[in-house]
């Protein structure tokens, strides 16, 4: 919502480097005109200036990671950076995937990530994965409803993720989901998308979370929390 309200979040140097590993398997063409629409990316003083930054120059690792992986090139194959629009739970949804390939009844999105292996303490779920911590497994079954939808196919192909981490040197994973997994999570949208709605037609208040970016830029303390519900 206080995106919709004209609120921006920052590009941070996280997000740059998961878009400049994106763009990179997008194509040459897409690479070039990211880097180009980018200059952040490059040292503007001292020693280094004009070369790519430290932290750029460690996500051609992750790019190195995938591009010698021949599991990852191969679930990387297919029509890139495809936009799919369908109606879904009485929303209007568009989507950009990755790689798409219908042809071997599958798509692929590439994740950057802090580790793969680590986990995340989720308050309703315990300890999760980054793919759930992320919401990956959230937009993955979407995503595959979407193409569903837009196909008029009556299953879904399977969605997979190529992961890559920022560790040195990087892991790497393809990860995939099963139809359980993606039937959970599209039942959780449907239940979740009257309130959703509501709160885009401002007919509802929105809840703040008090943990992303926006809540803490706005945060306005009103009592005294005790130390054991800090991590709640």
């Amino acid at each position: 919502m206080a995106m919709m309200d004209g609120w921006k979040e920052p590009q941070t140097d996280a997000l740059l480097i998961g878009s400049y590993v994106h763009a990179y398997f997008e194509g040459p063409e897409a690479f070039e005109e990211f880097k180009a629409n980018n200059p952040e990316l490059i040292s503007s003083r001292g020693p280094t200036k004009g070369e790519l930054k430290t932290e750029f120059k460690k996500a051609n690792n992750l790019i190195r990671a995938i591009e010698s992986d021949p599991m990852c090139m191969f679930m990387l194959q297919g029509e890139k950076e495809v936009i799919l629009t369908a109606n879904f739970a009485g929303a209007d949804w568009k989507i950009k995937i990755d790689c798409l390939n219908r042809d071997n009844n599958r798509f692929s999105d590439i994740k950057t990530t802090d580790s793969i292996t680590k986990e995340t303490w989720d308050k309703k779920l315990g300890y999760v994965s980054f793919v759930e911590s992320k919401g990956y497994l959230t937009q993955m079954s979407l995503y595959a409803e979407i193409e569903r939808l837009d196909a008029g196919r009556d299953g879904w192909i399977e969605p997979i993720i190529v992961a890559v981490s920022k560790e040195d040197p990087p892991d790497k994973a393809v990860v995939g989901l099963k139809a359980y997994d993606i039937e959970r999570e599209l039942d959780q949208i449907r239940e979740n998308m009257p309130r959703i709605l509501s709160v885009k037609s401002g007919s509802e208040a929105p809840n703040r979370c008090e943990k992303c970016r926006y809540c803490r830029e706005t945060k306005q303390l009103t009592k005294i929390t005790y130390y054991a519900d800090l991590t709640l």
